[in-house]
């Protein structure tokens, strides 16, 4: 559903559908949709389903009008009211109707044009095509030779043993990239492997819990590998082990040279950005220096040196600080923590350096039922502290500027499994070609500063292993910050 959100340009996404005949037409995937989408059910006599049956084209707000039978009329635009749709796409499998799917708003704002209906039209017969190729791997056949097929061309090494780790499973990926070939290595022990996929396996073996991945460089083949194992179990009964072994030595490779790139680009930027922050200073700093000996005796333009000089100084003090404070960030110090105190001392931090003449007012809600999160309370508050003032200084020129941060629990059915904090404001937006880089280092629309604010926040987030999103429309902005619970639970 994202892909087809990204494909289709449009805020929300979800497809209806049925897994075999006699089901019932439920939400098997959404994006941004309706709370109440998730209950919604549809017979096969269901009015809808029957008009999809009928008429077999796609329902289409803009041209409701040009349905001439009212009840007709009615029935469409109430389907498009009960899921927030503008569009609704049939979806067809073997001559009869398997779902549907529904599109909200474009990103632009825009109405959908025919053209765009069209590019939808396509959409919906791939996304037909995928679903009436899963249905038809619901066959045990199918399943069989796709299941065989799947291990023998999949990129990842497939290693296999039973109970007594003995090799049973050996994929031409994993000969290639372990250089080994299967008939050295089936249905003998792990150990013909390798020594160190075999201690690996055999303490999956041996354990019931899940080991971490591990990483390291082959001794034979000099390759980077990453191999994840698991237990084979058959409801209660284990079979045996898995083993997926990655080969990362490209993938390594390429990063290094991104990585050559990025920091040469990265202090290219440096030198830009900081040639046009500091240069200004000193203008000033230089201007009055050779003023200086021919004014000095003006009691005035001293007190106006004094002042200026000072306060210059000042900047440029700060401009080193903030290059300091991101090239080597503060130790984090991590413990179990009530988000809610990071995120109200932020909002008194915001309003500390936006001043007394902004009159930050602040919508919050934040829930009484937050897990506590494993965390730097200085750190989160600083970087809640830099999206308060972000969503501040956005709303320049509103006649009813709002700012709204709410805090809520995610819950993975009954159990809480992390905080997501999300600020949203109703300022002008991101502008579109900024939108890709606003996480980069000196990217800022501001006159003045490096840039260095978000991607800081980013930083930090990411510090706490959580992930922070931003969605920007010309009506606003929200950014979402999701952190994990902590392991512990207090």
């Amino acid at each position: 559903m994202e892909s087809v959100a990204d494909a289709a340009s449009v805020t929300r996404v979800g497809i209806f559908s049925k897994i075999r005949n006699g089901d019932r037409y439920r939400l098997r995937a959404g994006l941004r949709c309706l709370p109440d989408t998730n209950e919604i059910e549809f017979g096969e006599r269901d009015p809808l389903v029957r008009w999809f049956e009928l008429h077999a084209h796609l329902i289409s707000r803009a041209n409701l009008a040009q349905t001439p039978d009212r009840a007709q009329r009615s029935l469409l635009r109430r389907a498009l009211d009960t899921f927030g749709a503008e569009v609704i796409l049939p979806l067809y499998a073997r001559g009869q109707i398997i779902g549907w799917l529904f599109f909200g708003h474009r990103l632009t704002g825009q109405r959908f044009e025919y053209a765009d209906l069209e590019g939808l039209m396509i959409l919906a017969e791939h996304v037909s095509t995928v679903l009436e190729n899963a249905l038809l791997s619901e066959e045990i056949t199918l399943q069989k030779t796709l299941a065989e097929t799947l291990l023998k061309s999949i990129p990842p090494g497939i290693v296999a043993t039973d109970e007594n780790a003995i090799v049973r499973w050996f994929n031409p990926t994993a000969e290639q990239i372990l250089g080994l070939s299967s008939k050295d290595v089936l249905n003998k022990p792990i150990e013909s492997a390798g020594s160190r996929l075999g201690a690996s396996l055999r303490e999956t073996l041996d354990s019931k819990a899940t080991l971490p991945p591990l990483q390291w460089i082959d001794n034979k083949t000099r390759r980077s590998l990453a191999v994840e194992t698991r237990r084979l179990m058959s409801e209660d009964t284990p079979l045996g082990a898995v083993a997926v072994v990655h080969d990362l030595t490209a993938e390594e490779t390429l990063r290094e040279k991104q990585t050559l790139l990025d920091r040469a680009a990265f202090w290219t930027d440096l030198a830009a950005s900081m040639s046009h922050e500091i240069r200004n200073p000193l203008v000033a700093i230089k201007t009055f220096a050779q003023l200086l000996p021919e004014r000095f005796d003006d009691a005035d333009f001293r007190k106006d040196f004094n002042e200026i000089v000072v306060r210059e100084i000042d900047r440029l003090d700060k401009i080193i600080t903030q290059i300091n404070n991101f090239a080597h960030p503060p130790e984090l110090v991590f413990k179990p923590i009530d988000v809610r105190k990071p995120v109200k001392k932020a909002i008194e931090i915001a309003r500390h350096r936006l001043g007394p003449t902004n009159g930050l007012a602040v919508e919050t809600s934040l829930s009484d039922d937050l897990p506590k999160v494993l965390g730097d309370e200085t750190a989160l508050a600083e970087a809640f502290a830099h999206l308060v003032a972000n969503a501040a200084e956005a709303l320049s020129g509103r006649t009813k500027p709002r700012i709204s941060l709410a805090a809520k629990p995610i819950r993975e059915g009954k159990r809480a499994s992390g905080v997501i904090v999300t600020i949203r404001d109703n300022g002008k937006g991101i502008a579109p070609d900024l939108k890709d880089k606003i996480f980069s280092p000196f990217c800022t629309t501001k006159p003045r500063g490096m840039g260095l604010g978000l991607p800081i926040v980013k930083r930090t987030v990411f510090d706490h292993n959580g992930r922070v999103d931003i969605d920007s429309t010309s009506h606003g902005t929200l950014v979402s910050v999701m952190l994990p619970a902590s392991p512990n639970g207090n």
